[in-house]
């Protein structure tokens, strides 16, 4: 049984986090440990996602309080296979690059990396400025794992659930999870045929 570590923070794209928890829940050799900032839980209203924070709970298997910094994952004797920030604010970013771990998603990373765990991070933030960009190189150089939303378009995405679903599937193959989430490439000769079919079907509508 995998243990994964999921921080929801407050930044814009509060989905991506729940997508991968509905991922998550859905694989029975996973169990699911949830950390939801304050600011999380205000975007999931902000940003329309049709869940309400019950919701959010019921995909995890264990659910903590974000000021509970007594918490099992607070500490590195807690076993894990690794911790995924989806979305990372800059303020996250900032505070796991100083060791400011001041709530218990700072401090779950905190001890991601002194324990030498597997800790990824999805910042959500554009532009970025050059402190942004100085704390996830500081990071990266730790062996911080930094996986940005940007979507692909190689797949012929059609919707924003089809954009949403290509960086999940992403984060379940740094996670080390079997996952067929969303197409993957196949090569040049197999996305022209791609593009061929849908032109066709554009003509014969």
């Amino acid at each position: 049984m995998k243990k994964i570590i999921v921080g929801i923070s407050g930044a814009s794209g509060t989905i991506y986090g729940l997508r991968l928890l509905e991922a998550l829940a859905a694989d029975p050799d996973v169990e699911t440990h949830l950390v939801m900032s304050p600011w999380a839980k205000e975007n999931l209203a902000l940003e329309a996602t049709g869940y309400t924070e019950k919701d959010v709970r019921a995909l995890a298997d264990v659910v903590y309080d974000d000021r509970d910094m007594g918490a099992a994952i607070a500490s590195g004797s807690f076993q894990n296979d690794g911790m995924v920030i989806v979305p990372a604010s800059m303020k996250t970013v900032a505070g796991i690059a100083m060791g400011y771990a001041d709530n218990l998603i700072a401090r779950a990373a905190d001890v991601a990396l002194k324990e030498r765990r597997q800790l990824i991070l999805v910042p959500r933030e554009s532009p970025f400025n050059q402190i942004h960009l100085e704390n996830m190189l500081k990071l990266a150089r730790m062996g911080v794992e930094i996986i940005p939303p940007i979507p692909a378009f190689y797949n012929q995405p059609k919707t924003i659930d089809d954009l949403i679903n290509h960086n999940t599937m992403k984060l379940l193959d740094h996670l080390h999870l079997q996952n067929n989430y969303s197409q993957r490439w196949q090569g040049l000769a197999a996305a022209k045929q791609a593009v061929r079919r849908q032109q066709e079907a554009v003509t014969h509508e």
